[in-house]
């Protein structure tokens, strides 16, 4: 068993999730400390900015490096703060492009800098080699859930809504399927913070006062990827133009939310499963939206709920990921798989910067 620490910086772009977790990379020792930075609305909106430059940023611009510095920085300031030993540091970075089509994913984030200033081994740069055998390079978690729902009733559904979106189907004998279903809380996120004082639509506050607008989740939901067979991911900002040609913007900053958020949820039940499920639980942000989880459940039919109703700790999932992956990349396990990337063959992957 190795003693793990997970870093996960997601696309809701909201701070660093760390977590503490003793595993192989196959079976789960035990739980640890968990926290969650905040990253200051400065670094929130610098990050937020990198994503609209990613497609045509020089890897030398200062801009980009002073953003990585602080980046990680706050990454070496949650290791810290956990206080707990660990053999390994398993660090996502800060995904800024993600084009699986074109074979590229781009995470920033400087693994030498953190083992350093750490002294602990870094395992990083998780998704680089499943996209260069032709894989999504993403969703990466559902080995790990697969591996938390060992005793639970199957076939299940685990959600992640972040700023992006994905499902894991789990079989019941041992199955296992997963793909980005489309936009989580990014949109919503943003729409949020432009018509309201908040940076998010807190306690789905905004969202439950409005409308869904027919006519414009009807032309979001037209968007050829809902089409497309699993497995498939998505860059956070893969719907931007869609939405902008929708008429979202001429609705009210209620009916707006209202309708991203039903967004959310038509995107998840639009993806194609290999079958139904007895129940869904829910991670990520997304899970403390109450219109979002209430649309899930009309839709789905079957039990919503948060990770919470089986233990699972939905603040720190992601982040015990990375930590469970770190122990995958030191033993040479694979991290990802046909049914889960759609890579042409169970992957291993990551790198290892030396303390």
């Amino acid at each position: 068993m190795q003693r793990t620490i997970g870093l996960m910086s997601g696309t809701s772009l909201d701070g660093v999730d760390a977590a503490w977790i003793e595993t192989d990379g196959t079976a789960i020792g035990r739980f640890g400390p968990r926290l969650t930075l905040p990253y200051d609305a400065t670094l929130r909106g610098d990050l937020r900015r990198l994503l609209d430059l990613a497609p045509t940023l020089d890897r030398a611009d200062p801009f980009l490096a002073d953003v990585t510095a602080r980046l990680t920085q706050r990454h070496i300031e949650a290791v810290a703060a956990i206080g707990a030993p660990a053999d390994v540091i398993g660090f996502h970075g800060q995904t800024i492009l993600h084009q699986p089509d074109r074979r590229f994913t781009w995470q920033i984030g400087d693994a030498a800098a953190l083992a350093r200033a750490t002294k602990t081994d870094v395992a990083w740069d998780f998704r680089s080699a499943d996209v260069a055998a032709g894989g999504e390079g993403a969703p990466l978690v559902p080995v790990f859930h697969q591996a938390l729902a060992a005793g639970l009733e199957k076939p299940l559904g685990v959600l992640n809504i972040g700023g992006v979106a994905n499902i894991t189907w789990i079989g019941a004998h041992g199955g296992l399927l997963a793909f980005d279903t489309g936009p989580g809380n990014g949109p919503l996120d943003d729409w949020a913070a432009r018509h309201s004082n908040l940076p998010i639509d807190a306690d789905g506050a905004l969202s439950a006062q409005g409308t869904p607008d027919a006519g414009v989740l009807a032309r979001l939901m037209a968007n050829p990827y809902f089409s497309r067979p699993a497995p498939k991911s998505l860059d956070r900002l893969d719907f931007g133009r869609a939405l902008a040609a929708s008429g979202l913007e001429g609705l009210s900053p209620a009916d707006g939310a209202a309708t991203l958020a039903a967004f959310t949820a038509a995107a998840v039940v639009a993806g194609r499963l290999p079958g139904p499920v007895k129940r869904v639980l829910v991670t990520g942000g997304g899970r403390h939206n109450p219109t979002i989880m209430r649309m899930l459940a009309e839709r789905f039919g079957v039990p919503v709920e948060p990770v919470e109703a089986v233990g699972w700790d939905g603040d720190a999932l992601e982040a015990q990921c990375f930590g469970f992956l770190a122990a995958r990349v030191l033993a040479g396990l694979p991290l990802s798989f046909p049914g889960t990337t759609g890579a042409p063959c169970a992957m291993p992957g990551g790198r290892v910067a030396r303390a």
